[in-house]
């Protein structure tokens, strides 16, 4: 360990060492710019502060990339021989940077764009200064921007002006939801949010052509004290222009939809250059849609329909056209989706003018009704593949195996003609264990999964479409998988089917109503469940009845729900939060009728069976809390926590082992490998095989994720957290192992790390080296580790990130 630490610090300083003579090719009288740094007015209050990182986007000029902390792109460039060009010098060149030299007119310009964006806050009589310092080191620029804010402009007063007087109504219903209120300070950005909030609303009542252009705003800033009396314009719909260029306008008028067009086989090649194809196409009306085609449509005009929100007569309305983008994509058919609408012609005499509903009678300034106009609805589907194979190929290592696995899986996304798509895998792994003790060391893996999702709800009574549910999916589901492990072998039989939708924001739900699993564990070598016995200096079987009982065959059936959420859709790049939360119970509905008409089993163990099969009876919940902070453009600070509680009862006497909780692996504890940390504080077995997992398990995450070159991104991270049992059994374990609320912080697992993320756009694989600072498996005295060895790290290989 100590010559691993060696060679990185001397890595780290011929490293520093390179990268400090980035100043030699610096022409004369340049400035290598070495740092920009920005400093916001702390004389302002936190609110209204405009922060350093808001203003670093108008600051013309940005300092190379540092690696470690020194200029290693620039030094790598400057390696490279302009002379020359081959292949060795054209990578140096890619790599690297050219240096960034000090440009003072860029600086100057700089000033400038932080002044103009103050101003665009409400901060009027603010001010921006630089300061440059070419002295401290030789030939290097280091710039420093400070703002000044002032007292902003407040807005006094907001009132209205309807050139379009029939949008009187529906904007003065809405001021309760406005964005501009008296007191605030005069910010740009809040005008251009508002303007964007009434658009969407109108466009969501039939407006069409309505767009933020139609809205402007006059300031009135000359009636001193730092007022803003604040004028919203509504302006009409512009036609065009007559003979000698002056705008001609008319009110706004409200749109109907009067035809939809749907092309479920849309080819764009097609369409462009077979001149007879729209001759051969056919069309089917099948409740306000026309289905249009060449040859019968591939998907049921049925399913169509119920994607598509939309139908003859409705009032436009926006949200309902996203809606129906999303449904169709949805679908898992579609490759693409195109939603275009054309005005039908009306003359010059059309005088459809309807009642308007939200016009007051009390309001005799507004008009009671406005003129209609009618759209036609074409939406273009472009089908993806209908038939796709893959093959994947995972190499995983953990404590005590490692080894291949390849899976070979079909698909088919439109099995039945209504955009139903059949999943088949077939699964296998090979495995080999280390461990030098072990009586068999290879294990083998086999499975075939197979899965059948409708894009709707399959249920045995007839219902409505629902508008709160969105893209609501049924999924049945049947796999089975055969393990031959070096200390047992078992089958693992599953079938289930899953309800799936979400409510077109942020959250996802499932509900799983049938969820059966058989557990048929054969040929149970118990020597991995051995462990040492102080009286008789040698191994015996555990006395842990729990553990022992978790690998029984056993019968699960029960039901589940699931809840998520995630707002990172609405800013791919910024702030995020993610909660998951699960709930199962299994056994309590075949135990209510094993009770209800038979007799518990007259052997030694008086245990209820179903098809001669112990079934479980248990409940586990978890919960799942991380937060995503962006401190830049890529660097990021993300927490993590997360709980979960599992308890046998009624039929059984433990939770069954693939329900249990454990600690350790890529996505938790990373100083540890997968089931090696826990339970509590009891002293750490030992064994060939890592079974350490409880009924509870309490964890807490903190990562810092930075840009490092390209596609390779860096972290580092601090882990929390440990497994325990919640029942006392002081004739099976150790009450080190229960949790308990008066101890359970004193035996958590602490750990830090660092680790590698390489970015290849489709995913993300990442490589975690995790150390051990606090191990509660240590005896009493040794269990804050200071003396760093090998056997106290980990290394870990993920795919994703961790949370």
């Amino acid at each position: 360990m100590r010559r691993a630490c060696r060679c990185l610090v001397a890595v780290a300083l011929s490293l520093a060492g390179s990268a400090c003579s980035v100043t030699r090719h610096i022409p004369e009288g340049g400035y290598f710019l070495q740092r920009v740094r920005i400093e916001d007015d702390k004389a302002t209050p936190r609110r209204e502060r405009i922060a350093a990182s808001e203003l670093e986007k108008y600051v013309r000029q940005a300092p190379n990339k540092r690696l470690l902390g020194t200029n290693f792109y620039v030094w790598l460039y400057e390696q490279a021989d302009s002379a020359r060009d081959n292949g060795w010098n054209n990578w140096k060149r890619r790599v690297g940077e050219a240096p960034v030299l000090f440009d003072l007119s860029l600086t100057e310009r700089s000033v400038q764009n932080l002044k103009v964006y103050m101003d665009s806050k409400g901060f009027f009589s603010s001010r921006a200064t630089c300061e440059v310092d070419t002295v401290s080191r030789r030939r290097r620029a280091k710039v420093t921007f400070r703002t000044f804010q002032g007292t902003p402009y407040r807005i006094d007063t907001v009132s209205y002006e309807f050139q379009d007087r029939s949008l009187s109504p529906l904007i003065l219903s809405d001021t309760a939801g406005t964005l501009l209120h008296a007191g605030d300070v005069f910010d740009v950005s809040v005008l251009d949010a508002e303007r964007e909030r009434i658009t969407a609303r109108l466009r969501e009542q039939g407006y069409y052509n309505f767009s933020v252009s139609n809205i402007l705003f006059r300031a009135d800033t000359l009636t001193g004290d730092n007022r803003v009396k604040l004028r919203m314009v509504v302006r009409q719909n512009l036609t065009g222009y007559d003979d000698r260029g002056r705008p001609r306008t008319e009110d706004n008028r409200v749109y109907r939809i009067d035809r939809i067009n749907v092309f479920p086989d849309y080819d764009p090649a097609a369409f462009r250059t077979d001149t007879a194809l729209l001759s051969r196409l056919d069309t089917i009306h099948y409740r306000g849609l026309n289905v249009v085609s060449e040859k019968r449509p591939a998907l049921r005009p049925a399913v169509l329909r119920q994607a598509i929100p939309l139908y003859p007569g409705y009032l436009y309305d926006a949200s309902q056209v996203n809606r129906t983008y999303s449904d169709l994509m949805a679908l898992g058919y579609f490759r693409s989706a195109k939603i275009s609408f054309e005005e039908r012609p009306q003359g010059a005499d059309s005088a459809d003018f309807v009642p308007f509903p939200a016009a007051s009678p009390a309001d005799t300034a507004a008009r009671s009704s406005v003129r209609e106009g009618y759209l036609t609805c074409n939406i273009l589907c472009t089908p993806t593949l209908r038939q796709s194979f893959k093959v994947d190929l995972e190499g995983s290592t953990t404590s005590s195996f490692y080894g291949l696995k390849a899976t070979l899986g079909y698909q088919n996304r439109n099995i039945f003609r209504g955009a139903e798509s059949f999943d088949v895998s077939f699964t296998a792994g090979y495995e080999f264990m280390k461990a030098p003790d072990a009586k068999k060391k290879r294990a083998t893996e086999f499975g075939i999964t197979t899965g059948l999702t409708f894009p709707r709800f399959l249920l045995p009574w007839r219902t409505g479409r629902q508008r709160s549910v969105v893209q609501p999916r049924t999924k049945v589901e049947l796999s089975v998988n055969f393990q031959d492990r070096p200390y047992y072998r078992r089958t693992l039989s599953s079938a289930g089917i899953a309800y799936m939708w979400s409510n077109n924001r942020y959250s996802s739900f499932s509900l799983r109503p049938v969820d059966i699993n058989v557990v048929n564990v054969r040929d149970l070598d118990v020597s991995f469940l051995m462990v040492d016995n102080p009286d008789s200096e040698g191994e015996e079987l555990t006395p842990n009845r729990y553990l022992l009982e978790s690998f029984n065959t056993q019968f699960i059936g029960g039901l589940s729900f699931g809840y998520s959420y995630n707002n990172q859709r609405r800013n791919l790049n910024g702030n995020a939060t993610n909660i998951r939360f699960n709930l199962e119970t299994a056994g309590n509905l075949i135990d209510g009728v094993e009770h209800l008409f038979f007799s518990p089993s007259k052997s030694d163990k008086p245990y209820y069976t179903i098809f001669g099969i112990p079934y479980a009876q248990y409940f586990r919940t978890d919960l799942s809390v991380s937060r995503k902070i962006m401190l830049g453009g890529v660097t990021a600070l993300v927490g993590h926590i997360y709980g979960g509680v599992a308890m046998a009862y009624g039929n059984s006497s433990s939770v069954p082992f693939d329900r249990q909780f454990y600690c350790g692996g890529s996505n938790g504890m990373r100083g540890w490998t997968p089931r090696t940390l826990g339970q509590g504080s009891v002293p750490d077995p030992h064994g060939s095989f890592p079974v350490q997992t409880g009924d509870v398990k309490l964890e807490a995450n903190l990562e810092l994720r930075f840009p490092v070159w390209g596609i390779v991104h860096g972290a580092t991270f601090f882990d929390l957290g440990n497994v325990w049992y919640i029942r006392q059994n002081p004739s099976e374990y150790s009450d080190d192992a229960v949790f308990h609320f008066d101890r359970f912080y004193k035996q958590l697992g602490f750990n830090t790390g660092l680790g590698l993320r390489f970015d290849i756009k489709f995913a993300v694989l990442r490589l975690d080296w995790g150390i051990q600072l606090h191990n509660p498996n240590n005896p009493a005295g040794e269990r804050w580790i200071h003396d760093f060895k090998w056997k106290n790290t980990a290394l870990n290989f993920g795919v994703g990130y961790p949370f």
